[in-house]
């Protein structure tokens, strides 16, 4: 059934894509783009469409499903991860050009709870607790799910918080909004969740050494790329100047020193392995 659904979905995105006429011009660009960025990346495309007059077809998701559609309908001229380990495989499989990728932001995991911490969590170890309804993201397909992971085993937890684990979201933004409509009670995920609904959502910090790895958001041009300067372009739009102030004001962290205040230890980037059994 999620086969079908999957193929379905490339389908009808080729068809809309390829056959609307809004489309016609060879200069517009496809875009897969992790929705860890979709706050910020909205207003990035109107801002960049404005300014050039190219329209930037956007689809969003978790990174790994993303994809995974651009490798099976081999298409796409944008590839924006929510973390280097998507990316990662995206340059082994050769779907991006390794010299156009290019750092956006920063992301620390953290623990995120409805405002007002109704359950008074406080820490990692509060997740074992029975009355705790917590929820993470899929780590196959979504890089903070792939990142909470991580941080149960670096912290040698998995075994005990594994079975407390409610129920697995299919993408940042759903992460995100499941814990502002009170659908969980603890979510992992970034500490940006907190300035995408502040009056929602906030974030319970980890200590730093309970933190193995920050992670940033990496973009770069796809090898199906029709008009490769053109995606470049794209690209330096999103990392220059107005591209960092637009991540500054959601909330995002733009450079490494700021991000290592909270995990002055931690890897920066890099690749994490799922272990068997997730």
């Amino acid at each position: 059934m999620i086969k079908n659904q999957f193929i379905w979905f490339l389908l009808l995105f080729y068809v809309v894509v390829f056959n609307s006429s809004h489309f016609a011009c060879a200069e517009n660009l496809i875009g897969f783009i992790g929705s860890v960025t979709k706050p910020v990346m909205e207003e990035i495309i109107r801002e960049y469409q404005k300014k050039t007059g190219v329209e930037v077809i956007a689809q969003y998701g978790g990174s790994g499903t993303l994809l995974s559609q651009m490798k099976l309908a081999q298409m796409g001229d944008i590839y924006l991860a929510g973390s280097p380990d998507f990316m990662e495989k995206a340059k082994k499989e050769k779907i991006v050009e390794p010299d156009s990728i290019k750092i956006v932001a920063y992301l620390i995991p953290a623990i995120n709870v409805q405002k007002g911490n109704p359950k008074k969590i406080q820490s990692l170890h509060d997740l074992i607790r029975e009355d705790i309804q917590l929820v993470i993201a899929n780590p196959r397909t979504v890089c903070v799910g792939l990142y909470a992971v991580e941080v149960f085993e670096h912290n040698h937890l998995s075994s005990l918080i594994k079975p407390r684990i409610k129920s697995y979201t299919e993408s940042c933004e759903k992460t995100a909004n499941l814990i502002a409509l009170g659908g969980a009670d603890a979510v992992m995920g970034w500490e940006v969740f907190s300035h995408w609904e502040p009056d929602k959502i906030e974030t319970i910090f980890l200590k730093p050494s309970e933190i193995p790895r920050i992670s940033y958001i990496p973009i770069a041009v796809s090898r199906f790329a029709k008009n490769k300067k053109q995606a470049k372009d794209f690209v330096n739009f999103v990392v220059g100047y107005e591209g960092k102030e637009k991540f500054k004001a959601k909330g995002y962290i733009t450079d490494e020193p700021e991000a290592r205040r909270y995990a002055p230890e931690a890897v920066n980037g890099g690749e994490y392995l799922l272990p068997l059994g997730w």
